[in-house]
């Protein structure tokens, strides 16, 4: 017998019922019946990394959230450019229903920042080891202006094919200095892996000035690493205390949510529950 696509999407969803005993399963982005209780839906925590770093750094962070109960999204951060990445990061909140708790790290502070404005469904933003940008700063701004960082003497440039055609820099890591620079409180054999996997960033990401701030009119949580050797504890301090963020400090490298992910955990669920 000819199976049509119209029989197909007939008889699929009665087939996977009969095979898995239920209906089918919500998208992942809503929040299933579990999720709910007597103060409404928990909210989705959406984790943006930061630059040199890529979604699996918050690994032990989701299964700490998802196992209190909270749906997780984890999307890639582009890293191309704080506008581009902005909008971007607007367009994966746009497909997620209900309340969010947004959460940044390093440079994904900023993009988190920007792409909050005037999103009613952000009930707090939540910044581990990040940038709180302010109108026209940028993240390379910000990390000069207290001594202590000493990537500048870590990274190499290297170019790369923009899309409308030229080249752009972009900056790595070197590799044997990654777990000194990025993640001395990790394992050396995990920073090795981390290293490899390293997403770079392009300079004019760094560089470029950020736009209206998010956290002048949403309630914010900071996490300061005290051991950072990116951005100087100094200016997260500085940022969190002028966004009037709720800080916690820790003494943690920069890769806090790889070194760390129960203290980040422990912040971002003190996120989740006061906005509920």
């Amino acid at each position: 017998m000819q199976l049509t696509r119209r029989t197909l999407a007939l008889a699929m969803p009665a087939t996977l019922a009969a095979l898995i005993g239920a209906a089918p399963a919500a998208p992942a982005s809503r929040p299933a019946a579990a999720d709910t209780d007597r103060h409404g839906p928990r909210p989705t925590i959406v984790l943006v990394h930061g630059a040199f770093a890529d979604a699996s750094s918050w690994s032990g962070t989701i299964r700490r959230l998802q196992h209190a109960g909270y749906p997780v999204l984890a999307p890639a951060n582009p890293l191309r450019g704080l506008a581009a990445d902005t909008a971007y990061l607007r367009s994966v909140l746009a497909a997620v229903d209900g309340p969010v708790v947004l959460v940044g790290h390093s440079y994904g502070g900023a993009v988190i920042s920007g792409a909050a404005v005037g999103n009613s469904r952000v009930k707090a933003l939540v910044y581990i080891a990040a940038f709180t940008p302010d109108k026209g700063e940028s993240a390379a701004e910000l990390a000069a202006r207290f001594p202590g960082s000493t990537l500048g003497d870590a990274v190499n440039p290297q170019s790369y094919p923009l899309p409308g055609g030229g080249t752009g820099t972009e900056l790595v890591i070197e590799r044997a200095k990654f777990h000194r620079q990025f993640a001395a409180d990790v394992p050396v054999s995990d920073a090795a892996v981390m290293a490899a996997t390293q997403r770079p960033v392009a300079t004019a990401a760094l560089e470029e000035k950020a736009g209206a701030a998010a956290w002048k009119t949403i309630p914010s949580w900071a996490l300061i690493a005290t051991a950072d050797k990116n951005i100087p504890p100094a200016a997260e301090r500085w940022m969190a205390r002028r966004a009037g963020s709720h800080i916690t400090e820790v003494d943690a490298s920069h890769a806090v949510a790889v070194s760390r992910p129960a203290v980040v955990t422990h912040v971002i669920l003190a996120a989740a529950r006061a906005t509920r």
